[in-house]
């Protein structure tokens, strides 16, 4: 009868120890050194802390097996031996070879003992000293860890950092603290005891009907859209809609055209599709329609911010707003219209939607919920031209299926019941102060080093740095000082970058803003 003397801590390095010195003298193929800093490195993990011991017992013993350290058809120590040797309750030692006989390691014969499966050989076979370490965080982000090409082109272009935490100058981040949120609650808690358990449910892929006909309801009257519920396709978020066009509208490789300067976000969801980008400048009119024709059939959609455009702040005008319809009729391309802020207009009554001119219907209008309520909501729509309803559908049911009910259905309410206007009005009348106080502050604290334009509407404001000054040094000096400053240069495509920041300022209160413009001014002066 073997006799086994341990010490034991009721940790992790007692059982290796054991382990090691258990099975040393039986597998001669096993190094005791090797295995046993091979062991301790693997379940040395801080996330194996929390684990039950007869847990820690099982996981050490299938790493053993499947290391190949325990050979097939090797018999192992009884439950009595192993938990008397350990000082530990037979049961523990009992649950740990119990649920090792479950999932297949270890056969249990009656009056013999526990041994190996014998029909782990072969799969298991030069595993022990062929293995290659897990993938750890720097193995995960290879180049070749055996993506896809289009895998390795989503990683390579890296993805987009959203603002998590509401920071000074952060950009496209709405005032949250306004939020009427007492109202929400009570409507959302009306929509569970009204439909109870049917919210719970999935959805219909292009959204619930109530928020459709009160989106459509909306765009008509104060958008001037001409829309249709039935057209209203209701999604998480804008860059959703976007990379559904990029999937649905042009072929890999095919041209999709650009605002240069651009939203970031929708050159991603082009580029994750495989879209061609093809960038259009912007001049103080916004795009450059000359430039598009250029190209003739060139491209099968183009991409633009007309209301406000991002970055520069500009509006397209009446006269090219017209002339895009013209050519997407002639072409017969498709025009991807994001009105991300256009309720947030300062200067007089904003342009109508392109969407609304355009009695060819080759636009597709992309609408979000979270400029306008709270960016947690993920909450976006579009409008489509009926040949592209269920096409879209389709495509949505495949990759997400469709949006929360109750948030949908609460979101209607807040509609119909005038909230949504009420709370637009308010933030309009905000943020136009904000706007002003932000311009005021940058021209009184950097003038010398920015020259600020003021837009008609939207959450942030342009700024162009001067001669002499460069903008990566400026973002490091802020950061160093705790303030985000968004590069305008990163949003040019073509060969001609202006350098610069973006300064959101719908977040912070007119005394943030004036603070914050003080400090970075302290910090670029150091």
């Amino acid at each position: 009868m073997c006799v086994y003397r341990l010490k034991v801590d009721w940790g992790y390095m007692s059982l290796l120890e054991y382990m090691a010195d258990h099975f040393a003298a039986r597998l001669p193929s096993m190094s005791k050194t090797f295995e046993l800093e091979t062991l301790k490195m693997r379940l040395g993990d801080a996330a194996l802390a929390h684990l039950d011991l007869h847990l820690r017992i099982q996981r050490a013993l299938r790493s053993l097996v499947l290391e190949g350290a325990l050979a097939p058809g090797q018999k192992l120590p009884g439950t009595r031996v192993l938990a008397s040797s350990l000082g530990l309750a037979r049961d523990t030692v009992e649950s740990a070879y119990e649920q090792l006989h479950r999932d297949g390691f270890i056969v249990r014969r009656q009056g013999s003992g526990s041994y190996v499966r014998d029909s782990l050989g072969a799969p298991l076979k030069g595993m022990a000293r062929g293995r290659s370490a897990p993938a750890g965080p720097a193995m995960a982000g290879a180049a070749g860890a055996g993506l896809s090409q289009r895998g390795q082109a989503i990683f390579d272009s890296g993805g987009i950092a959203d603002q998590q935490v509401a920071r000074a100058f952060a950009t496209g981040l709405p005032e949250t603290r306004s939020f009427p949120a007492d109202v929400w609650q009570r409507l959302q808690r009306q929509v569970l005891r009204d439909h109870r358990s049917q919210v719970l449910l999935h959805g219909d892929p292009l959204g619930a009907q109530p928020l459709r006909e009160a989106i459509a309801a909306y765009l008509n009257l104060e958008r001037g859209a001409r829309v249709d519920a039935a057209q209203i396709l209701v999604l998480s978020s804008t860059r959703q809609a976007l990379f559904l066009c990029g999937l649905l509208l042009a072929d890999a490789g095919q041209g999709v055209a650009i605002e240069d300067p651009g939203y970031f976000g929708a050159r991603k969801a082009f580029e994750a599709a495989q879209a061609r980008l093809v960038p259009i400048p912007v001049d103080e009119q916004g795009l450059r329609m000359d430039a598009l024709r250029a190209l003739g059939r060139g491209v099968r959609c183009v991409y633009v911010t007309p209301s406000h455009q991002y970055p520069t702040g500009v509006t397209l005008s009446l006269e090219r707003r017209l002339e895009l319809v013209r050519w997407a009729a002639e072409s017969g391309a498709w025009i991807v219209e994001d009105d991300y802020d256009s309720e947030f207009h300062y200067d007089g009554l904003p342009t109508a939607c392109v969407q609304g001119l355009d009695a060819q219907q080759r636009t597709l209008y992309v609408g979000t919920f979270g400029k306008t309520l709270y960016p947690g909501l993920r909450m976006g729509y579009m409008v489509l031209p009926p040949p592209l309803i269920q096409a879209f559908a389709h495509a949505r049911s495949i990759m997400d299926g469709h949006t929360p009910q109750a948030l949908q259905l609460t979101a209607a309410r807040f509609m119909e019941e005038g909230h949504y206007n009420a709370h637009i009005r308010a933030m309009r009348k905000l943020y136009a102060a904000r706007r002003q106080a932000m311009f005021e502050a940058v021209g009184r604290h950097l003038q010398p080093v920015v020259q600020a334009a003021l837009p008609q509407g939207g959450m942030q404001l342009p700024c162009y740095l001067r001669p002499g000054f460069s903008e990566q040094k400026t973002i490091r000096q802020a950061a160093a000082a705790g303030l985000h400053l968004s590069g305008l240069s990163r949003l040019y495509q073509g060969p001609r970058k202006r350098e610069g920041w973006l300064l959101g300022y719908a977040a912070m209160s007119e005394h943030e803003i004036v603070s914050a413009v003080a400090r970075l001014a302290r910090a670029l002066a150091a």
